[in-house]
């Protein structure tokens, strides 16, 4: 639409440019008038070049520099397709563009995804000399963001101390995200300590820029921050990058606040916002708060529907996942990598072989979405997953070379793991250890399969590689939330507080499973030593040392949850399946692949993960 702006006002032509006689001027203003009303009215890019033609014949376009950046921004504005490029052959027929001009080509380019062709922009701004504004700059520094190029990133800073908007809100938000976004957490942290009046838009772009790399315990950290300093007030780019941190580290108190904070303050949520509600949901193990709030949305993009495909996925309802896939589908929302993706991951979960391979193949035959290592890694996934091995091999020896990435050597690895297949897992980890060598999780994935085999020197040998390298082992752990407080356990764990409740604890849970007719499973305990001390090793298991705790300090029939860093061995599993139905508890459990709810003495899973 057409700006009131006082910049573009300003543009109008004075009497004298147009001419002395009065007569003549009103009637130049009242023809220039109709076209500018004409010019809001469009529709389509069809409509807007016959008013482009009608501004041309009437000599307007060359006559007012009003006119000629209403019709730029007009067209630069619009979203229609191959706007920017008809934009582009206007702004080359403005003989003398002005900073508006070259604001609204910006903002066109980087509004349409083009950012180098905006970073081009400025460039000829720059060598015309005409000079920016601090409309200029929160622009550009989008682009650099959106490209992740922090070495443009700081070239801009530049021109931004030479011109004197160091200060402006704007743009000192704009550097804090770029910054952020390009890796450059300290600069990102200056800016942000500079500023003298923090806004709420300056603590979401610091929220945003730190859930932009990943960095999801800093983020919260932040954002808890901001809400002490602001009282919750955020933008909702904040409240979205804030949702993503409480999916990605279940932290589901924190994520039902914020919804909470924005059901009290905000008439209509955005699908973006939506959208992260259905994923935080989803990842944080309520997978029927995830499907209310995804109905009740108006209207859904490819995102939405891969965020809920992927809780569904992530809680082993395959059939539901690929029901869903239909209805996006029907509903004639375009599919798109993520969301083959997701489909994908929901076969592997659910051993839908089947179903799987055809989604594949209609991916391949429709040719909208070319498929990447990350498709090809799921398939992978749902091979392996259902001990199809040779096929699974097979389907990597047939991958194009330069998408025989490590993900996809890892995850036949882990289905080799599993299956006991030493002679394939020797292939995966000699190509694994070519293309990530100083990957520890690596080391120890072929570790375990070789003591799984009890090939103790080769255990010994992958060991002292792993020495020799300086690779250290993350330890297994379990995180179990009590009364808005995470509690974090490792195997053996003898340093909380409550250690001696704790084990005492786990003694009559032990004692209760005798009856129950649980017997430990010592081929999981992938060290060699005796029976008993595997035995005792079992009873430490850090899932086993959250559920005590659980059980010690919740209200009898309240759910348990707990996330861990690492896949469940089958030990565990057994253990928590009979735990829920001796204590009468739903015991809900996340690890590195998916959710398993455990009520009444089964899991969600069926036993297949």
């Amino acid at each position: 639409m057409i700006t009131s702006s006082p910049h573009l006002q300003s543009l109008l032509p004075s009497r004298d440019d147009v001419t002395h006689n009065p007569e003549v001027n009103n009637n130049f203003r009242a023809k220039e008038q109709e076209c500018l009303n004409l010019l809001k009215r469009c529709n389509s890019i069809e409509e807007f070049k016959q008013v482009h033609a009608k501004f041309i014949k009437l000599s307007l376009f060359s006559s007012s520099p009003f006119s000629a950046s209403s019709v730029l921004s007009t067209c630069a504005h619009s979203g229609w397709e191959n706007g920017m490029s008809y934009a582009a052959s206007i702004f080359r027929g403005i003989d003398d563009p002005c900073t508006f001009d070259y604001n609204t080509m910006i903002r066109g380019y980087v509004n349409a995804t083009s950012f180098e062709e905006a970073l081009r922009v400025y460039g000829e701004m720059v060598e015309e000399g005409v000079e920016p504004d601090n409309f200029t700059y929160p622009f550009l520094l989008k682009a650099c963001t959106r490209l992740k190029s922090g070495r443009e990133g700081k070239q801009i800073h530049g021109h931004v101390c030479k011109y004197g908007f160091e200060a402006d809100v704007l743009v000192q938000n704009g550097l804090i995200s770029m910054y952020g976004r390009c890796g450059e957490r300290a600069l990102s942290s200056a800016v942000f300590e500079r500023m003298e009046a923090k806004t709420a838009a300056s603590w979401s772009s610091m929220v945003s820029a730190r859930a932009g790399v990943g960095m999801w315990s800093d983020c919260l950290v932040l954002f808890r921050e901001m809400c002490r300093e602001t009282g919750l007030k955020a933008e909702e780019s904040g409240m979205v990058s804030a949702l993503s941190a409480c999916a990605n580290t279940g932290a589901l108190g924190l994520g039902r606040s914020i919804h909470g904070y924005l059901l009290r303050n905000i008439n209509e949520l955005n699908i973006a916002v939506q959208t992260s509600l259905v994923d935080m949901y989803g990842k944080c193990g309520c997978l029927d708060k995830a499907l209310r709030v995804f109905k009740k949305m108006e209207s859904r993009n490819s995102l939405t529907y891969s965020a809920v495909i992927s809780g569904l996925a992530l809680h082993g309802e395959g059939e539901e996942a690929l029901r869903m896939f239909s209805e996006m589908v029907e509903e004639g929302v375009e599919s798109d990598h993520v969301v083959y993706v997701s489909v994908l991951n929901a076969c592997s979960h659910s051993g839908l072989v089947k179903e799987g391979r055809r989604v594949f193949e209609e991916m391949l035959r429709e040719g909208k979405v070319e498929p990447t290592a990350e498709h090809y890694g799921c398939l992978v996934g749902l091979l392996g997953r259902a001990g199809l091995l040779e096929e699974a091999l097979e389907t990597i020896q047939n991958m194009p070379v330069e998408q025989q990435n490590d993900v996809v050597w890892r995850s036949f690895l882990s289905s080799c793991r599993v299956y006991r297949n030493v002679e394939l897992g020797k292939i995966a980890a000699r190509e694994l250890i070519k293309l990530s060598s100083y990957n520890p999780g690596d080391y120890l994935m072929i570790s375990n399969m070789y003591a799984q085999a009890q090939m103790w020197e080769d255990v010994a040998r992958v060991r002292t590689e792993m020495a020799n390298k300086g690779l250290k082992q993350t330890p297994g752990f379990s995180i179990v939330e009590v009364k808005g407080k995470t509690h974090r356990f490792v195997s053996q764990d003898r340093f909380h507080p409550q250690c001696k409740e704790i084990y005492k604890m786990l003694h009559q849970m032990e004692w209760q499973l005798k009856f129950e007719g649980y017997s430990p499973d010592l081929t999981q305990v992938l060290l060699n030593v005796d029976e008993e001390e595997k035995r005792e090793r079992l009873k430490g298991h850090s899932q086993k040392v959250a559920i005590a705790f659980a059980l010690l300090n919740t209200a009898p029939g309240s759910i348990i949850r707990i996330a861990r860093n690492l896949r469940m061995c089958s030990d565990c599993h057994t253990y928590t399946k009979k735990i829920s139905m001796i204590y009468e508890r739903e015991i809900v459990v996340r690890d590195r692949n998916r959710f398993h709810l455990f009520k009444g003495g089964t899991c969600s899973c069926k036993d297949y993960w």
